[in-house]
């Protein structure tokens, strides 16, 4: 291959410095006219730029024996001016425009340089040989035009670096420039617990980190879940080079369907991550481009480069990101907590980020979750040897075990115990039959085949064989222990000979449907075992202290948690030592750009959430909502009245419908003096004329709500229905 290096050797410096010298030696040496003399002043200007010569090793034949001496006497002094420049870089430590290369080995013929394989870094970024663990995805460009865009930057790359100028400056068909700042925006994950998404844009790239969900609250009754507003990216979806998973819960995985209804770009993540999103997409939509990545593994999605780094966390699979752009290198730690007990040995990449930190860490983005929380995680080990305690304490009884599906660790650890104790498992609930499988088709679990038993069989083995691996830790009402505690699961009856442990920590707003779940179990007799089984999968703040010693961001903006999360990790971070302006503590919708000397919120971007129900995406707006929780909380009343189209008069008594209102006794008597309202009320209105119906209703609805309101203090929704007969 050959060697370029000497292009990017002469810099603004050399090339005056190169430029004088000539000047003066063609003063002093030559004594030729004034045209000759500026001819020539122009040849030797462009020597700096024009490598040609150079590179084929054939100088121009001169057509007169001085213009051959004096261009001898160029490279002479062009080669001198390049070992001063050489010297003053490595004095000044100037940083340079270089080149990465990837080598094509396999073809020994292709000893030239190949457009493809070139990839060039702007200044400030640090040179690495990129092996052959690289992967590049061109996302979003046909394949013959990616090849024809690759060689035409490839040249315009190399031209530049001739001119010492960052080859970005050459780029015309860039309609969405920021100045050359990179731009981080948040769709979810800040200011509130779920629903994570991080957008990273530099001019014509864009990556989305993670596509969560969340749960609905109170105020969204009849909602399935939550997810972003994809707004932006459906309006940007042909410069989304990719989507990197962190890891595979649903607060991070979790949107991706409805993601992929609306764009198909690629998405990378691990094996499990990717196992899981595989059961979720055939739901929803059959568009998918899923790429497997591993630990250490980096990937090139448009001028993002991502290399993956192993984090422990309560999912096998879980990655940090390190992003190298063209500002500098982005760490995004993902959910993690640093185990040195890990179930399946592998440590969290310490040394990795550590060998990050002394690189340089321009920005940092760390979980905030457990920011509150002193000290370190307990190890996901411990929590094994707590369950053996009680498995040995219920040696005779029929256990029953209900934990998060996704945490894969804690399943094997449940099922090493059935194993120890000679019990056979039955598995309830369709997330953990669907995880379970998921896991087991890559190689997570570890179990024979004979394990598992149909959970109707449970009842022909006595209590001291069986084990019920079951969803609904968490107390939702549809869940498999929900549906025991109640008595509605038919093929089982909850009974004194059996032992419950919800291996979970209730999650913030869950707690009296955990209660009422736990007190259920309790009236059937079963004991249930709640307190000190779960550990947490998200970093304490000794934890997160490491993370950022190790890492020693530039800048830094706190995320995943809501804001009292995010304020207190910007507080720790200060602690550190970091100053206060250089840290962004973000809302939904920011727009913080990233340059090497800044971080800055320059604005905001269409953010929010977008409710799921049934089918429906983002169809339910607030007065839906709004009569929904009206509803739910005070009930209905329908008024029928029917009115003679000839005469103009009330054909018969009004008819009245309550739901959810007042019982039936109290409802009789109040529908009763309702009735008669309503016929004092229509009695004045003539009804021959033309009326608005939207005048009627209204007239029956403000004197029924006034009296309604005043016998009960409640609000019904009231609907009247006025029809002429």
């Amino acid at each position: 291959m050959k060697d370029y290096g000497s292009l990017a050797d002469i810099g603004k410096s050399g090339r005056k410095i190169l430029q004088e010298k000539i000047k003066k030696q063609k003063l002093n040496n030559i004594g030729n006219s004034e045209i000759e003399r500026i001819n020539r002043q122009k040849k030797v200007a462009n020597v700096n730029v024009s490598s040609q010569a150079k590179i084929n090793n054939k100088p121009k034949i001169a057509k007169k024996t001085g213009e051959i001496k004096n261009n001898n006497l160029l490279q002479k002094n062009n080669q001198k001016a390049n070992k001063k420049e050489k010297i003053l870089d490595s004095k000044n430590n100037t940083k340079k425009t270089e080149v990465i290369m990837k080598v094509d080995t396999d073809n020994a013929t292709k000893k030239e340089l190949n457009n493809e394989n070139i990839q060039i870094l702007p200044t400030g970024m640090r040179s690495r040989k990129i092996t052959s663990d690289v992967k590049t995805y061109n996302a979003g460009l046909p394949k013959k035009q990616t090849l024809e865009r690759a060689t035409k930057n490839s040249e315009k790359d190399l031209l530049s670096k001739a001119a010492n100028l960052p080859p970005k400056t050459l780029i015309t068909t860039n309609s969405h420039k920021n100045n050359n700042r990179l731009k981080i925006m948040f769709l979810g994950g800040v200011g509130e617990i779920g629903k994570n998404m991080t957008i990273l844009e530099f001019n014509e790239d864009i990556i989305v980190i993670d596509a969560g969900l969340s749960f609905p609250g109170a105020d969204m009754p009849g909602v399935d879940v939550v997810i972003p507003d994809f707004a932006y990216l459906e309006q940007n979806k042909d410069r989304i080079r990719g989507v990197v998973i962190t890891h595979g819960h649903e607060d991070h995985i979790g949107a991706v369907p409805f993601l992929l209804q609306k764009m198909n770009v690629p998405i990378f993540g691990s094996r499990l991550t990717n196992a899981i999103l595989e059961n979720k997409i055939k739901e929803k939509t059959q568009l998918a481009q899923l790429h497997t990545v591993e630990p250490r593994d980096r990937i090139k999605l448009g001028c993002f480069e991502v290399e993956f780094i192993q984090v422990n966390h309560s999912i096998a699979g879980a990655f940090a990101l390190a992003i190298s752009t063209p500002v500098g290198l982005v760490v995004h730690t993902g959910d993690f907590k640093i185990d040195f007990e890990p179930i399946d040995g592998n440590m969290i990449d310490l040394v990795r980020m550590a060998e990050l930190g002394k690189k340089g860490v321009q920005l940092l983005l760390a979980e905030s979750t457990n920011v509150e929380r002193e000290g370190y995680t307990e190890s996901e080990r411990n929590i094994g040897k707590k369950l053996e305690r009680i498995f040995e304490d219920n040696a005779e009884r029929r256990m029953f075990v209900a934990t998060f599906s996704s945490n894969i660790y804690r399943i094997q650890q449940i099922l090493d115990l059935a194993i120890k104790f000679k019990r056979k498992v039955a598995i309830v609930g369709r997330s953990m039959q669907n995880n379970i499988e998921a896991g087991n088709k890559i190689g997570c679990f570890d179990f024979p085949k004979d394990l598992f038993i149909d959970i109707e069989k449970i009842n022909q083995l006595f209590p001291k064989e069986v084990l019920v691996l079951c969803t609904g830790a968490q107390g939702e009402p549809t869940s498999a222990l929900s549906r025991l505690a109640s008595g509605q699961f038919n093929k089982i009856e909850i009974g004194d000979e059996d032992t419950i442990i919800l291996s979970s920590s209730p999650i913030p707003g869950n707690e009296s449907m955990i209660n009422k779940v736990i007190n259920s179990l309790y009236k059937k007799g079963a004991i249930v075992i709640h307190e000190n089984v779960h550990t947490s999968g998200h970093a304490c703040r000794e934890e997160i202290k490491t993370i950022h010693s190790l890492l020693r961001p530039k800048f830094f903006i706190p995320v995943h948690g809501e804001y009292r999360h995010l304020k207190k990790h910007a507080m720790l971070a200060e602690d550190l030592g970091m100053d206060k302006f250089d840290i962004v503590i973000p809302e939904l919708g920011t727009v913080a750009e990233l340059s090497s000397k800044a971080l800055l919120v320059t604005g905001s971007v269409q953010a929010g959430e977008l409710p799921v129900d049934g089918l429906g995406i983002g169809d339910l707006d607030s007065d839906v909502l709004r009569d929904r929780k009206a509803l739910s909380e005070d009930g209905m009343v329908i008024v029928v009245v029917s009115v003679s189209e000839s005469s103009g008069k009330i054909v018969n008594d009004p008819y009245m419908i309550t739901r959810g209102f007042v019982y039936d006794t109290e409802a009789q008597r109040l529908v009763e003096e309702g009735k008669k309202i309503v016929m004092e009320t229509l009695s004045n209105m003539d009804f021959t004329e033309d009326y608005d119906f939207s005048e009627i209703r209204a007239a029956i609805r403000k004197p029924l709500r006034n009296y309604f309101y005043k016998e009960t203090g409640r609000n019904p929704m009231i609907l009247p229905v006025v029809f002429k007969a």
